[in-house]
């Protein structure tokens, strides 16, 4: 049995025992994850720096922050997240229980991504934890130093049983992927997503797919230009490019594109002075097999800005690229590093038409003053995500799901949304043994006066709040008639024996009247 196998196996073995999913078991190890990045700080902030040159407030800042706040908000909102959810009910369904229950998947395997190899490996495991799923998880092999530092230390903070961490490359991912899990949570390419999709097709696993794509951005020329390229500079060069939702290239018009070059190269200096290289603050290429297809990437198009690099240290300035044409090479594939090309349109027609024929990206931008031109953008194309006036911030809002669609990924996670998509959100419906006449339309013999009440309780679905209300009117209205009849009555027989029969067929009399009319006003009511 391989390593990988057994782990598997231990973590199935411990969710069976049902320790998962006690509320206070899932809170207890998500405080315990917490303690983790606080107090292993120092420890994650070496091994990326290790890995890919990022800073120590570089790290907290892109890594670890929007950790510590999901885990507080699955904190206080785990009891109501798990708690079960009331229904709107119809006619045939008034008087039972309905309602939904989210569940437990089970075992969910998280493949993590190098880019940001923090955020989006745990991150699905605070969804998977909170669900009360047991996870293992499997950092990228990219990211050496960082996936030893989870191997080592993460067991020593939560149940490593029910969590557990497998390393390694290419062959263990492979070996994992041959065993059965209840859910499979892969950020990556697409490339590897669709063999992580065919793997989970062997055994009808359910998959979320955070991939990426050539994320748009289209600037407007009546928008503010300095402050528009001082934020997609931000947006494109943060971790030297490797993001998935960095803007992939620009589209604007050739009357704005020397201001918009002008804009970026003042906005590269100011954030990572005269030269990059010795700035704290800005990355390195991962590795030299994507520095080496980054700088293949610029050999068609003309280099306006930075173009500088060295391969010893995978250095590759911040660099914008113009007289770039659709079949250029830097336009075939995501870019996935500090390049960026510029594109020229007549106006935003033209921007979503060549939006419009490629793949559904995982982010869109657009810059403008103008809502009109904001939401025809919105309306007209498709992507994982749209950000107006600005780039990344939305992966920083839990109440927003954040997930592809099409070529870019499938399902979403963040806040609730990660709780509900590593959960079986399960239909509940509770029957009492009564009125078991209600149900004599569903029984054979069929007959057309059967039909017909069928066709009334299913097909007739008014606002059940509004008629509730007004069937509780009409019940009360009926019983404090039919006490005050009754209190009558025996305040009658006391006094005189004679009437007292009268009045109680008064009363049954009444009785009946008020239920015949309140008969008439349901069908009347129901009426086509």
């Amino acid at each position: 049995m391989s390593r990988e196998q057994k782990a598997v196996e231990r973590a199935r073995k411990a969710f069976l025992t049902g320790r998962s999913k006690p509320l206070e078991h899932r809170i207890r190890q998500l405080k315990n994850l917490q303690r983790f990045l606080l107090e292993r700080e120092k420890e994650i902030a070496e091994a990326i720096k290790k890995d890919l040159n990022k800073s120590e407030a570089g790290t907290q800042l892109y890594e670890t922050l929007g950790l510590e706040g999901e885990i507080v908000l699955a904190v206080k909102k785990l009891a109501e997240w798990a708690a079960p959810r009331p229904v709107e009910k119809n006619l045939l369904t008034i008087s039972d229980t309905v309602y939904i229950q989210p569940e437990p998947l089970g075992v969910v395997l998280i493949i993590g991504a190098w880019n940001y190899p923090w955020a989006v490996t745990i991150q699905p495991l605070i969804g998977a934890i909170a669900a009360g799923n047991a996870a293992v998880v499997k950092p990228s092999e990219v990211c050496v130093h960082t996936a030893k530092v989870m191997e080592d230390l993460l067991p020593a903070y939560i149940d490593k049983e029910l969590y557990p961490v497998v390393t390694g490359g290419v062959s263990e991912t492979q070996e994992l992927l041959r065993q059965r899990f209840d859910h499979v949570f892969y950020t990556g390419n697409s490339m590897v997503g669709k063999l992580v999709m065919e793997a989970a097709a062997k055994h009808l696993t359910p998959i979320t797919l955070e991939l990426g794509g050539k994320s748009p951005c289209y600037i407007d020329k009546n928008c503010d230009i300095p402050i528009a390229c001082r934020r997609v500079t931000w947006g494109k060069y943060s971790n030297c490019g490797q993001t998935c939702i960095a803007p992939d290239y620009i589209l604007c018009e050739p009357s704005i594109q020397g201001r918009v070059l002008e804009e970026i190269k003042k906005s590269i200096k100011a954030f990572y002075t005269e030269d990059p290289k010795t700035c704290p603050d800005y990355g390195r290429i991962i590795n030299q097999r994507h520095f080496k297809r980054i700088m293949a990437m610029t050999e068609d198009s003309t280099i306006a800005i930075g173009g500088d690099s060295d391969e010893s240290t995978c250095y590759i300035a911040p660099t914008v690229l113009k007289d770039v044409q659709v079949n250029s090479k830097v336009m075939q594939e995501e870019i996935f590093g500090p390049l960026l090309p510029i594109l020229t349109v007549s106006g935003v027609d033209e921007a979503i038409d060549f939006i419009n024929k490629g793949e559904k990206p995982l982010a869109l931008y657009i810059f403008s003053p103008d809502d009109k031109v904001i939401k025809k953008v919105i309306a007209e194309t498709s992507s994982g995500g749209v950000l107006a006036n600005d780039c990344l911030v939305h992966y920083s809002v839990s109440a927003l799901p954040f997930g592809g669609v099409g070529n870019s990924g499938m399902g979403s996670y963040h806040g609730k949304f990660s709780f509900d998509n590593l959960s079986h959100l399960r239909g509940c419906l509770i029957k009492q043994l009564k009125m078991e006449g209600v149900n004599d339309m569903r029984y054979p013999p069929h007959t057309a006066k059967k039909l017909f009440w069928a066709r009334f309780f299913i097909l007739k679905n008014p606002d059940l709040g509004w008629l509730g209300r007004m069937t509780l009117l009409a019940i009360f209205a009926v019983v404090a008639a039919y006490c005050v009849l009754i209190l009558y009555y025996y305040y009658a027989c006391l006094s005189k024996p004679q009437r007292s029969t009268t009045l109680v067929l008064l009363s049954f009399q009444f009785l009946i009247l008020t239920v015949r009319k309140r008969l008439q006003w349901r069908c009347i009511l129901f009426e086509e």
